[in-house]
């Protein structure tokens, strides 16, 4: 839930700062949604030395109200991290009903964009280079759910070679002779047999029981078993690939929390990209931005107190949604685009108001708050010397 801020006008003095605070405080002990206090100015002495007094901080600082890419409704999706196998991102693409990824180092940092198009293009280039590069044996076992027969065999972590089905009917002995190879057979013993005696770099045993032998042989070959049927298994070993040698690591556009809209629409129409990755400060990937989501968005939400004036109030507010304005004793030149809460009293005190609405709700603010409203209403009716002093300010 976005938070509503409360704030005074520029070059706030003490009424202006403590109204908002109080007010902030209000509406979240009637527990009505996450109010903040805020400020657009720097706090003046006499303010400093009050709230330091009743033990508060200074409100939040607000620098304008323009719309920022962490007011919008943008997306979540599940960041994978690049070392996953390409059969898990398309997994996570069909069930989540999106078209593109972010791409993840360990640190959550950003490595790269994942889409549906990067998947398609890599599964076509495999109909032509059957060839697997350095898969991880974990990644295999995972895509093909299956088990490593011989877990002590001499081959690396990783697998490569060209993929051959051994059909039954015919098979290519050349490719049985060879060592660079990634044999897929069925219960087959002479196949099995002329693969393990040429140290094929690995031997996937499709729908067919083990041999107990074949878990203590001395060979460089990777026996991995599996429930799939051959055909399956032979398409699901190219999604073993680990997703970072599949997306694409050139030049990739993202933004920030920070960023503003009125930025970030420049550089979308600017650029092609189906969906951008968002970043917090410390560089890590949040969700992701898509063209939609601009459309519409989540304006910043304001209550404006001891002031209703433009060339008084935060910059940007034109782009803010005001849900509130409680002043004293003059009228300016804010509008609204909905009806608002407004209240204007001819009273000394912003927050005189505020104490007032205290009353109504049968509220009674902590010691140290209601000794900071005094303060603010003394300072702001001059030792109730003011002109616009009231008894209900007294």
């Amino acid at each position: 839930m976005n938070p509503v801020f409360v704030t005074g006008h520029r070059n706030p003095d003490t009424d202006s700062i403590v109204s908002a605070m109080a007010y902030a405080h209000l509406q979240n002990a009637l527990g009505h949604r996450e109010y903040t206090a805020a400020r657009i100015g720097v706090v003046n002495e006499e303010t400093q030395r009050i709230l330091s007094r009743f033990g508060y901080e200074a409100p939040l600082y607000v620098k304008n109200m323009r719309t920022q890419i962490q007011d919008l409704d943008f997306d979540h999706p599940t960041e994978l991290n690049a070392s996953v196998p390409m059969h898990l991102a398309w997994q996570t693409i069909c069930d989540e009903e999106i078209t593109t990824l972010p791409i993840v180092n360990d640190d959550g940092t950003l490595f790269s964009m994942l889409s549906a198009g990067d998947i398609a293009s890599y599964n076509m280039k495999t109909i032509e280079d059957s060839h697997l590069d350095r898969v991880p044996i974990f990644n295999l076992l995972s895509v093909l759910e299956g088990q490593l027969v011989n877990p002590f065999h001499s081959q690396a972590d990783s697998i490569s070679g060209d993929v051959h089905i051994a059909l039954p009917q015919a098979y290519d002995d050349a490719a049985l002779q060879n060592r660079d190879s990634i044999i897929l057979c069925g219960q087959q013993p002479e196949v099995i047999e002329a693969a393990l005696r040429n140290n094929v770099n690995c031997l996937i045993l499709c729908r067919t029981g083990i041999d107990p032998a074949l878990a203590e042989l001395d060979t460089g070959t990777c026996i991995i078993s599996t429930a799939q049927d051959a055909r399956t298994a032979a398409r699901l070993i190219y999604q073993a690939t680990p997703i970072e040698r599949v997306c694409s690591t050139g030049d990739i556009v993202s933004f920030h929390l920070s960023d503003y809209l009125d930025d970030v629409r420049d550089t979308v129409l600017k650029s092609r990209f189906r969906s951008y990755p968002v970043l917090n400060e410390e560089e890590k990937v949040v969700g992701t931005l898509s063209r939609y989501h601009l459309l519409n968005p989540r304006r910043k939400k304001i209550v404006l107190v001891d002031h209703n004036e433009l060339g008084q109030s935060v910059s940007g507010l034109d782009q803010a949604e005001i849900v509130g304005i409680i002043d004293h004793p003059r009228l300016a030149d804010v509008q609204t685009g909905k009806p608002v809460f407004f209240r204007n009293e001819p009273i000394g005190s912003t927050t005189s108001i505020v104490a007032s609405m205290y009353q109504e709700h049968g509220l009674l603010p902590s010691p140290n708050l209601a000794g900071l409203m005094a303060a603010a209403i003394i300072s702001d009716t001059v030792l109730f010397k003011s002109p616009t002093c009231t008894q209900q300010d007294r």
